[in-house]
């Protein structure tokens, strides 16, 4: 007993220092702060179903049909199901383990030389044998801490798809929108050019213009209609991408078409909260301060590794018609070559710091892109106001040139100068107002969507 001592007070020392720290949230002061003070932006808190403040019943439809059967979805509430039986097997490990055995045979005495009788007998065993792992410096809570902060990480990994889902449901609508409102205006802009080239043309029958203006007039019609077949092909990209995005195939999207004409547009200020409702709500960040969790945790499971290991088993059964119990206490103990379960615990910390780091890159470029996002919607609304300008302003251009060519105080190239100018400001303004859709796509993309679960399946 006197040998036994010091390896006692061991094994309690070790109960003591080898506990797992607790799974704390760390808590910065470096995204406390507001965004950029911005006229696109209010400090409102980001919505969940964001897509709504655009009110349109089509863009609804489409975001709950990519929620309800996309296939990224399908593999991202696979992983959880399978990080949630993870959790239930490290969490059951704890409890004592139980099997019940049973055998039956029949001995037959002609079998047996010295048998001195005929008669069979029968031999059955029955038996049930438990044991349990004391657990006494951590190991098996360690790894139960860090099976439930996997589990977790992987439910904001699932949000965080869901944040992809939606986004590029409604980025695939906006293109669609954008490419048919540029569209619309392409086509207008050729018929109005194709009338301006008939009347050039009667001119030229007339002797009144030469074959140089029927020329740049008739360029000037060939290159707007060259816009066409991009912009036809950017509306069936954007449909197949809808349909791939609901769990269809894209092929579908031909027979029954997505429509709309102009991209839609928000009725007030972007709502984007501050720093702190955003570490709270962005998936990866969440994802990444639960990686950190898990791999701290494991470095109990490692340090653990150092003191023996104590199972408490026994069985009790019948064998051949006779009462059995034993009771076998087992110790198992690493000793004194300890130099595979420190080189654990150095892996393990390593994980620990690089998680750690990833928690800061995750902090660090969830502000920076919601920065850069409110930047980038806030200067394409600005430009958007001035192409509004200029568009108005080519307007007048092209009224003032057709008058002056009809009353002969110009050549009719004037009039083919201010139709190309007008063309290409409508074009640009088509193409800003896509923009500015797409840019607000971009910042609800970066401010995380709003989800903070990813408990509830499929249907």
């Amino acid at each position: 007993m006197k040998r036994l001592v010091p390896v006692a007070a061991l094994m309690v020392t070790a109960c003591a220092t080898t506990a797992p720290p607790a799974a704390t949230k760390v808590d910065p002061t470096i995204a406390a702060g507001p965004f950029a003070s911005l006229p696109v932006a209010s400090i409102e808190p980001v919505p969940d179903d964001w897509w709504r403040l655009y009110d349109d019943p089509v863009l609804d439809r489409l975001v709950e049909a990519s929620l309800a059967a996309n296939a990224d979805l399908r593999v991202a509430y696979a992983n959880l199901d399978g990080a949630r039986a993870a959790l239930r097997q490290a969490q059951a490990a704890r409890l004592p383990q139980t099997t019940i055995e049973s055998s039956l045979g029949v001995d037959k005495p002609a079998n047996q030389p010295s048998a001195s009788g005929n008669v069979p007998t029968t031999d059955y065993d029955l038996g049930v044998t438990a044991s349990w792992d004391a657990d006494l410096f951590g190991r098996l809570r360690s790894g139960a801490l860090a099976a439930r902060a996997d589990a977790e990480a992987q439910a904001a990994a699932l949000d965080g798809v869901k944040v992809a889902v939606v986004a590029d449901t409604v980025l695939a609508y906006v293109d669609l929108c954008g490419a048919t409102r540029s569209l619309a205006v392409v086509q207008e802009q050729v018929a109005l050019q194709d009338r301006a080239l008939t009347i050039i043309r009667s001119q030229l029958a007339a002797g009144e213009v030469s074959p140089l203006e029927v020329s740049q007039a008739a360029n000037l019609v060939a290159s707007t209609k060259a816009t066409i077949a991009p912009l036809e092909a950017a509306q069936a990209n954007a449909r197949y991408r809808l349909a791939t995005l609901a769990g269809r195939p894209a092929g579908e999207a031909r027979s029954n078409p997505v429509t709309c004409s102009a991209p839609p547009k928000l009725r007030n200020a972007a709502p984007v909260g501050d720093g702190t409702a955003l570490l709270l709500r962005r998936p990866d960040i969440r994802e990444a301060e639960r990686r950190l969790v898990a791999a701290t945790a494991r470095i109990g499971v490692a340090r653990a590794d150092l003191y023996p290991r104590i199972n408490l088993g026994g069985a009790l059964g019948l064998l051949s018609g006779g009462l059995v119990a034993t009771g076998s206490p087992l110790v198992s103990w690493a000793f004194p070559n300890q130099a595979p379960a420190r080189a654990r615990i150095e892996q393990a910390e390593a994980t620990e710091r690089a998680a750690l780091a990833g928690w800061d890159v995750a902090v660090l470029r969830a502000l920076r892109d919601v920065e850069t996002a409110l930047a980038a919607y806030d200067g394409e609304v600005r430009r958007n106001r001035a192409l509004t300008e200029a568009r108005d302003e080519g307007r007048l251009y092209a009224r003032r040139a057709e008058a002056r060519v009809r009353l002969g105080d110009a050549a009719p190239l004037l009039r083919i100068d201010a139709d190309r100018t007008l063309a290409q400001a409508e074009l640009s303004l088509a193409q800003s107002e896509l923009a500015v859709a797409q840019a607000q796509v971009a910042l609800f993309r970066a401010l995380g969507g709003g989800w903070r679960s990813g408990a509830k399946p499929l249907e």
